[in-house]
């Protein structure tokens, strides 16, 4: 029990350390990702049951609901037909499903900050509202 304890006081005092000393130039400052305005045209998406069960549309919009306020991520498929992820400037992260579960499975417009980083794309959302 003794070397658990130890073992997490000495992770938390690497974590802490570790920004320290990026500033004081021992260690390279990590970048943020390069982002670019866009407006992106898409459905909102309830990830898990997209992806791990095929399910999607007007039928499935309460479960969508559902599992966003359990904390499932919802996500906009473009109609690029990218997966654009909704996150936060803030840190720690503000969560953004507030924002997007009126929209469960339904078509928005969304404008923001896109970020496209190893394959990965997301959006700071600055509006979203329902396409047409």
């Amino acid at each position: 029990m003794q070397y658990r304890v130890l073992g997490l006081a000495t992770a938390v005092t690497l974590t802490v350390a570790a920004p320290a000393r990026a500033q004081q130039g021992n260690m390279p400052m990590p970048r943020a990702p390069q982002s670019r305005a866009a407006t992106i045209t898409g459905e909102v998406i309830d990830l898990s049951c997209r992806l791990g069960q095929g399910l999607s549309g007007d039928s499935h919009r309460m479960c969508a609901e559902v599992c966003a306020d359990r904390g499932i991520p919802l996500a906009i498929l473009g109609s690029d037909g990218n997966v654009y992820m909704p996150i936060s400037t803030s840190m720690p992260g503000d969560a953004q499903n507030s924002r997007l579960k009126p929209f469960a499975e339904q078509r928005v417009r969304v404008t923001g900050r896109v970020v496209n980083e190893h394959g990965q794309r997301a959006i700071f959302i600055d509006n979203v509202t329902r396409a047409t």
